[in-house]
């Protein structure tokens, strides 16, 4: 593992074994607030005007997605419920370099990493409006008994875990999405694509993140 700076100033983490970067190299920050915050759950709450969200991220690494929602959810008052899967969690000594710190409150930060080895262990509460899940498990063997308003799915690419992009896989995850649930992710492929249809999602192609032309945004019917 070792910290790569991106183009919009950002750190994200490459795995030499996997061979590939935790984000985007054109900006870990822009990708997660474009294909997730904006893409995903802003969309859904300009769609809902709902006050309280059930989020579900696939691969949570480093944490950054949670953090670019937390900060949103946190200003503006909505009850936020994230439950991350992350087979193989990182470090609090990783997570503490990473920088993130300067582009969220500082108070969220110092709660995040002050109480992440707690948080791996057990659901906790962030703030009053803000509870977080990180569950060390591999996504086939994730059960939950509730339904999630968005997906945030932040697998690695399909040439480096192809096994995560299976018809079969995306149907384990989209089995916790409710109807009317935004299913988001980076990447957009004609095998996807088919995948998702096939699940019963109406989809959407929409520009990418610098870096990419275009993301898959999809709405469970």
């Amino acid at each position: 593992m070792e910290f790569v700076v991106t183009g919009d100033g950002s750190k994200t983490l490459y795995n030499s074994e996997i061979g590939e970067h935790y984000h985007s190299k054109h900006g870990a920050l822009q990708e997660s607030e474009h294909v997730f915050l904006k893409s995903g759950l802003q969309f859904l709450l300009d769609k809902e005007n709902v006050n309280s969200v059930k989020i579900l991220e696939i691969g949570f690494g480093t944490g950054l997605n949670f953090l670019v929602t937390a900060n949103y959810t946190g200003k503006r008052l909505i009850m936020l419920d994230y439950c991350g899967i992350e087979a193989y969690p990182l470090t609090t000594a990783v997570i503490s370099q990473t920088g993130y710190e300067k582009f969220i409150d500082p108070e969220l930060w110092r709660t995040f990493i002050n109480k992440y080895q707690d948080i791996l262990k057990q659901p906790f509460q962030i703030t009053p409006r803000i509870n977080l899940k990180v569950v060390h498990s591999k996504v086939m063997d994730f059960d939950f008994d509730k339904k999630f308003d968005v997906v945030y799915f932040d697998a690695f690419a399909a040439i480096h875990q192809p096994e995560m992009w299976s018809e079969e896989t995306l149907a384990h995850v989209c089995s916790f999405l409710r109807p009317g649930g935004v299913f988001v992710t980076y990447a957009i492929t004609g095998n996807l694509k088919r995948s998702m249809r096939n699940l019963g999602f109406s989809i959407e192609k929409v520009p990418g993140a610098p870096g990419k032309r275009e993301m898959l945004r999809a709405i469970k019917l």
